[in-house]
């Protein structure tokens, strides 16, 4: 085995070990129900904001944000601080009366809040369908992963994780993934830093070119590259590179052309190799890749200048795009599953809002890391843009920069780091959808069925990926923010900060903005939107889709003012007045 390939492993494996250990140390604690499903309500500030910042910071966070600033440049910057910025809305809003709630899962908050069955099942149809989609990109980048630092088939990593998340969940609940989580944060955190301080000394010493953000990406060395997929890229000047493959529906053996100004259709599978100082050539308007710019058919992919206006995009619609991807992240944390359940293992509201407000500061320091090996990318792997497998940057830096043994001990170290991401996102998300399964679609609602629910939380999500196309971490992950923006946000803040609300107007705000929100990006996905604004519009939802789903709440209870649940005054005094001065929670939100 290659010695880069045996550092990778040892890694992995330790991860995984230590994962399985502080699990079971969570099941030796984990005696009661209430243990398994919430931790008795009982995780402090510190160690809960240590697992939620864990289980929050996922493959996205972790591979995908470096590789959209290695394509699209500071604009992508908005990820991480949307992502933060979540937070902040969810400890003004939310945190505090989600706790008081008394409830474990959304679908409890509904159905206590709205005094509907009926809306608990739509909400728990939201639950799970926004559980797997962020899911499955854990899933596929585990198996990138594994794929580049050990050349394991790319199914191999997603199995681990489901393998070992599943085990986790089913054998200690709660108790054993905040253990898990809280651990895998320092982890992350650790494994970006040590190798960033490495990675930044010695760009600075080999005296490098600076990531200029507004100039072409230029290979540094001799690069070879294989294209997965067919794709098209655009010159605007000759391009003279050595093809082992198809270009342009003709065949060749390592021999060298030279490409004219324009488009050029190169198939799966070619070779294509680069002189040092070429300038990477850009991928055309509607292929596939790393972009944020869900809008495939509208603009490049690649960027045409990292330092250009976002107003001043020659598709004219990047700042559609980006109003689009800010809403999305701002309003879409708080209705994440796995994050919304971690509140309920506080003690009370107060803790809730410590826990937030220490949440902010380890999500912010983790987000200052990503961004230094996105501009870092752009120097030393600038070619990853073409070939569709940006996310990879992070990985491969090491191995670019240093080399030798040290290089692969730290490429060994941020394989560690991201398979601990795919671990402890895998981990919340398996236990909230797992817990909503358990409470609405199987028989009981014991510990037993719940194991059961875990295998299900797990399976959906792993068989999707085997047969699904690969999309870009960041992207994958944006898209299940905006559904829970468009969903759940209108939920939460008019359910805690409106009495009029009713169950009809719920039900049609979850619809109108979740429902049309989920279909766009499905619709986009499947490349059944036309090309131009239309394209745009469905890619990036959250501009519309949240207003229409706050509009269709507001709209539907003043028309059904009769259908306002009778014991709403006291459930709104009870989220909003400290836990000495409300009434106790009712058995039957509790659970």
């Amino acid at each position: 085995m290659n010695p880069n390939h045996t550092y990778a492993v040892v890694a992995v494996t330790a991860v995984v070990l230590a994962t399985v250990l502080i699990g079971a140390l969570g099941l030796r604690i984990s005696r009661t129900t209430s243990d398994f499903y919430v931790a008795s309500r009982t995780v402090r500030p510190g160690l809960n904001a240590a697992a939620i910042s864990g289980e929050y910071l996922s493959a996205a966070s972790f591979l995908g944000i470096a590789g959209l600033v290695l394509v699209q440049g500071p604009a992508m910057l908005w990820y991480p601080v949307g992502y933060t910025a979540g937070y902040l809305v969810l400890l003004v809003l939310v945190a505090a009366p989600l706790r008081r709630s008394g409830a474990y899962t959304l679908s409890d908050f509904a159905e206590a809040r709205l005094e509907s069955p009926a809306a608990r099942r739509l909400a728990s149809l939201f639950v799970v369908g926004i559980g797997w989609l962020y899911l499955l990109p854990q899933l596929q980048g585990a198996g990138l992963t594994l794929e580049i630092l050990t050349g394991a088939p790319d199914w191999a990593g997603g199995l681990i994780v489901a393998l070992v998340v599943t085990g986790t969940v089913a054998a200690g609940g709660m108790r054993s993934i905040t253990f898990v989580q809280a651990f895998q944060y320092w982890l992350k955190l650790t494994a970006l830093l040590v190798p960033a301080v490495f990675l930044l000394a010695a760009w600075y010493g080999d005296g490098a070119p600076r990531a200029r953000f507004d100039a072409p990406a230029v290979l540094r060395e001799h690069t070879v590259v294989r294209l997965a997929d067919t794709v098209r890229i655009d010159l605007d000047a000759p391009l003279t590179v050595t093809v082992t493959g198809s270009v342009d529906s003709v065949r060749h053996d390592h021999r060298t052309v030279t490409l004219a100004p324009g488009t050029h259709h190169v198939l799966a599978g070619t070779e294509l190799a680069f002189a040092p100082g070429t300038r990477v050539p850009e991928r055309a308007a509607g292929d596939a890749g790393p972009s944020p710019d869900v809008a495939r058919g509208d603009a490049p992919l690649a960027s045409p200048g990292w330092s250009q206006p976002l107003a001043g995009g020659h598709d004219g619609h990047q700042l559609y795009a980006t109003y689009g991807l800010i809403l999305a992240t701002f309003l879409g944390t708080m209705g994440l599953p796995h994050v919304a359940v971690r509140f309920y293992t506080s003690p009370h509201g107060r803790a809730a809002r410590r826990t937030t407000l220490v949440v902010l500061g380890l999500v912010g320091a983790f987000y200052l890391l990503p961004p230094l090996y996105g501009a870092l990318g752009r120097v030393y792997a600038p070619e990853l843009a073409l070939t569709g497998s940006a996310d990879a940057a992070v990985l491969v830096l090491p191995d670019r920069v240093l080399g030798g043994v040290l290089g692969d001990l730290l490429g060994a170290l941020l394989a560690g780091g991201a398979f601990a991401a795919f671990l402890s996102t895998a981990s919340g998300l398996t236990m909230s959808v797992a817990g909503v399964l358990t409470q609405d679609v199987l028989p009981s609602r014991g510990v037993r069925h719940f194991r059961l629910a875990t295998l299900l939380a797990t399976a959906v999500p792993l068989g999707t990926g085997v047969v699904a196309s690969k999309v870009p971490v960041a992207d994958a992950v944006g898209l299940a923010f905006a559904v829970s923006a468009s969903s759940f946000c209108p939920l939460l803040v008019l359910g805690i900060w409106w009495r009029r609300l009713t169950p009809p107007g719920a039900m049609a705000g979850l619809l109108l903005g979740g429902g049309s929100a989920l279909a766009a990006v499905m619709a986009t996905r499947a490349g059944l939107a036309p090309a131009g604004w239309a394209h745009t519009l469905m890619a990036w939802p959250a501009v519309w889709s949240v207003p229409l789903g706050f509009l269709g709440m507001v709209l539907v209870s003043l028309a059904t003012p009769r259908r306002i649940p009778a014991g709403t005054p006291a459930l709104l005094a009870r989220l909003h007045l400290p836990e000495e001065f409300a009434a106790p929670v009712p058995e039957e939100v509790r659970r």
